[in-house]
């Protein structure tokens, strides 16, 4: 079933499937050639992971059960996600991720993508979400420093050597998620767990070591002293962290 299901988001723009099931300890990963899906019925195991593609910008959903530490995992994007959800059990631990992705030495920090999340019926000892920023990049550990060139016996004195690069700053984070939820009016207010912080800064890059001072030399006629090291480069600053989102929560 589930793979007709995939077919389906193949050849359609707005996929229709029946159910989707996530066993035990596994990831799926829903299509990214639909931009719309719609689940009668979405099943996430125990310690299981669906993935949610960037492109998919709307999931509709008649029945969803996550069980103990289950996980909806939304990956990065730049348009919202709409997930709307008819009825809905939530076991212990189970959790929806809707976070930004760290930076890296290449690429900048991604903030959470922004949610919006309906569901019209609610069983859960615990709505968890967790929407914060990516942290940033970490700065870029400065270059050691050159060793001094050694002296000879009938010419020159040692080289000095090389002071260390100073490292480079850490990157800023990035923003925490813009988070709507829509919810039953009974539900109660204490068991809603959104997550929304900026993503941390990077750390400071370290400085560069010192090059060494040419050796001493002992030669047949004199002493060559050796030269001075050079210093060591200073640390950068770590990085600013990312802005906070926002949450709104309306009640059905």
């Amino acid at each position: 079933m589930r793979k007709l299901c995939l077919l389906a988001a193949l050849v359609s723009p707005l996929a229709l499937a029946q159910v989707v099931t996530v066993e035990t300890h596994s990831l799926v990963r829903l299509p990214n050639t639909a931009s719309v899906l719609q689940l009668e019925r979405l099943e996430v195991a125990d310690y299981g992971t669906l993935l949610i593609p960037s492109n998919v910008t709307e999931l509709n959903v008649g029945e969803l059960h996550l069980g103990r530490d289950a996980r909806i995992a939304i990956v990065p994007g730049e348009q919202s996600l709409q997930l709307k959800v008819s009825r809905a059990q939530l076991d212990a631990g189970s959790q929806i991720t809707s976070r930004g992705a760290p930076g890296t030495y290449l690429k900048a920090a991604r903030a959470g993508r922004n949610l919006n999340l309906r569901i019209a019926s609610l069983n859960a000892p615990e709505l968890s979400i967790d929407a914060r920023g990516g942290a940033g990049a970490p700065g870029y550990v400065g270059l050691d420093g050159a060793n001094g060139q050694e002296p000879g016996c009938t010419w020159g004195e040692a080289g000095r050597g090389a002071d260390g690069d100073n490292g480079g700053d850490g990157r800023a984070g990035a923003p925490g998620a813009l988070v709507r939820v829509e919810l039953p009016r009974d539900y109660p207010e204490q068991q809603i767990k959104v997550l929304v912080e900026g993503g941390v800064g990077g750390v400071a890059g370290a400085g560069g070591k010192p090059g060494a001072g040419g050796k001493a030399k002992e030669c047949f006629v004199y002493r060559a002293d050796g030269g001075k090291s050079g210093r060591a480069g200073a640390p950068g600053q770590p990085g600013p962290a990312g802005a906070p989102g926002s949450v709104t929560v309306q009640r059905l």
